[in-house]
């Protein structure tokens, strides 16, 4: 099986370096649907090569690394989170259970580091900007600089680290006020429309703090109508 997947790789890779990237990720995915599941690295590699087809085709919502079944065929229904504490430990067995050296282990995280670099860009690209998604980003990012995976990168990749934590904050709260006065406008809207028919509008509703932090209703009747 693992020599099948290899050699399918190699196909892939050969119409990775002709830009024929749609048929790139169908052979990769069949190189994936090879490979039995505990073979973390050789599924990550070819995960890793996947985004890349993606990026290359500004595909970035598909970017994202995708759970794959059995039959190697991504699961869409399913979005990756990071690895919990406890996904990592599982990890970090699995590895001194196979007995795997330094070098696979740091190999391993090279692997995992450029797919959230791949997932960071793509959630920051995506458009429209959603508050979700740019704070997805801003968390790789964060994620990224922190001393066990920022040492790893490469100078130009530290720079895009750097950048982003420089531009997202601002870009974050901007899409999160938007948001948030999109949502608050449509409940006065759904709240108008309820209130309506007993000629009273949510302009009419007045909260008032008191100096005990206590909050009270009142009701200005002449609020919203015209003089």
């Amino acid at each position: 099986m693992v020599a099948t997947s290899h050699s399918i790789k190699a196909d892939a890779n050969r119409q990775f370096g002709k830009s024929d990237y749609e048929a790139a990720i169908s052979t990769y995915d069949r190189a994936a649907a090879e490979l039995p599941s505990y073979l973390d690295y050789e599924l990550a590699v070819l995960q890793s090569n996947i985004a890349a087809c993606h990026v290359k085709l500004g595909q970035w919502k598909e970017a994202w690394p995708q759970e794959r079944d059995k039959g190697g065929k991504a699961d869409h229904a399913q979005v990756v989170e990071l690895p919990s504490d406890a996904e990592e430990e599982e990890l970090e067995q699995k590895l001194k259970e196979l007995n795997v050296s330094d070098a696979r282990r740091a190999e391993i995280k090279r692997i995992r580091t450029k797919l959230w670099l791949r997932r960071a860009r793509a959630r920051s690209s995506m458009e429209p900007a959603s508050w979700a998604n740019l704070g997805g980003a801003l968390e790789d990012y964060q994620l990224l600089a922190s001393p066990e995976y920022f040492s790893t990168l490469p100078a130009s990749d530290q720079k895009t680290v750097r950048q982003a934590l420089a531009t997202l904050p601002p870009r974050v709260n901007e899409a999160k006020d938007r948001e948030v006065g999109e949502m608050m406008g449509k409940l006065k809207e759904l709240g108008n429309g309820i209130l309506r028919p007993f000629g009273l509008s949510t302009d009419m509703f007045k909260m008032t703090q008191g100096a005990d932090g206590g909050w009270s209703m009142s009701i200005d009747q002449t609020a919203g109508k015209g003089t």
